[in-house]
């Protein structure tokens, strides 16, 4: 169903209220998300996007009850992923000379996924436009590794909309579409996760492509991205959202990540939350065993956390598996400006907390010196470098 946005721009997307995981299962999804698309019907009539493979037929036969595809201009494909380009094999079945307007990576990942189908591919760069008729254009703004290489954004003179394809989205679905019809609390919390799990490795490439992005001196009226709410409530309120997160954002928060074979790693991880609430009762803190926790909720507490605790017991001379892939993620991530101390309990060789400390460093923390290593459970004496721990993860 097509779905009004502004003047001649409608909504064509899907609503996927039943989604659980994305990227596989690598990000949870726990308030539905949505694949946009969106038509714009001006002399020229052009779509921007499609949506993800599974739903390509609904998408062509909802389109094809909408308009004569025959009657669409060009495409334009923003990304290559297949959220957003799943459709184009049943669309360009219906329409096959269909012109397609992308970035020069775009050809390569669409073919790369697709196959080489004879598609008319048009490559455009930053600052390249299209006249849409009627006193509009399109402007192409390249956003490359926000978040794949061939990434682009598309700004509408005239009625100053940014699709700006995945950044500035969040996996939330939102009947109504728009940010002020939304729930504020989710929306932001949502926004941000994605930005944490998503964006976050790519923040100083933000932070440069914002800059460029002001410099070009748009109006925004309107920012509508591939997934969840169209911002048209004082939109750029989520351009100065990334604007912080993307410099050393921090919050005054400490989170404590840990797993534990016998409790003792646990122990420590709670008297650590103790005493830190006892040095500052202004610092918020948060506990999170991984093995029963979702890893990308953790990812958005490390982004707001000021520094980290990461506790594993040792096992096969190293440290727990559900540890390890979890600092594997957190590498991936590249956090910074945030401390980080490790903890831990060991029986008999006791590695856990020097490979901690140090896939810590390579994940970008700077990490205390400071260490509570138990050997079987934390007595007293253990327990005792609890106040240091803290304190040093704090100052």
């Amino acid at each position: 169903m097509k779905r009004r946005v502004k003047n001649n721009v409608s909504w064509v997307g899907y609503i996927d209220w039943e989604l659980e995981t994305f990227h596989g299962d690598d990000y949870s999804i726990r308030h539905g998300s949505s694949q946009n698309a969106y038509l714009i019907e001006e002399e020229k009539t052009v779509l921007i996007d499609t949506v993800w493979t599974p739903h390509r037929f609904d998408f062509v036969e909802n389109l094809k009850s909408e308009i004569d595809l025959s009657k669409i201009d060009f495409i334009v494909a923003n990304h290559g992923e297949c959220d957003h380009s799943g459709s184009l094999t049943a669309l360009t079945d219906e329409i096959p000379t269909c012109p397609i307007y992308c970035t020069q990576n775009a050809v390569k990942s669409i073919e790369g996924q697709y196959g080489k189908r004879g598609w008319d591919f048009h490559v455009v760069k930053t600052g390249d436009s299209i006249d849409i008729g009627n006193g509009k254009k399109l402007v192409f703004v390249e956003m490359q590794m926000l978040h794949w290489p061939d990434s682009m954004a598309t700004y509408l003179t005239g009625d100053n909309i940014l699709f700006s394809n995945d950044a500035f989205g969040q996996h939330f679905a939102v009947e109504e579409l728009f940010n002020d019809k939304a729930d504020q609390c989710v929306l932001f919390h949502e926004a941000m996760k994605y930005y944490a799990n998503i964006l976050m490795p790519f923040s100083s490439i933000l932070k440069r492509k914002l800059q460029e992005i002001a410099s070009l001196d748009l109006v925004f009226d309107m920012i509508a991205p591939s997934h969840g709410v169209i911002w048209r409530d004082n939109p750029t309120q989520i351009i100065e959202k990334y604007a912080s997160w993307c410099d050393d954002y921090k919050e005054n928060q400490v989170t404590i990540v840990y797993d534990t074979m016998w409790n003792g790693t646990e122990k420590i991880a709670h008297a650590i939350s103790e005493e830190i609430a006892k040095e500052d009762p202004e610092v918020v803190v948060k506990v999170f065993s991984i093995a029963k926790s979702d890893k990308n909720e953790v990812m958005t507490e490390v982004m707001k956390s000021k520094a980290i605790a990461l506790g594993s017991p040792t096992v096969g001379r190293s440290i727990l598996s559900s540890v390890a892939g979890w600092t594997e993620f957190l590498k991936q991530l590249r956090f910074t400006g945030k401390k980080a101390g490790a903890f831990g309990c060991y029986g008999w060789s006791g590695e856990s907390v020097k490979i901690l400390q140090g896939l810590l460093k390579d994940a970008g923390f700077d990490v205390i010196e400071e260490t509570i290593f138990s050997n079987w459970n934390p007595d007293e004496e253990d327990l005792s470098k609890v106040p240091v721990f803290a304190k040093s993860l704090l100052s």
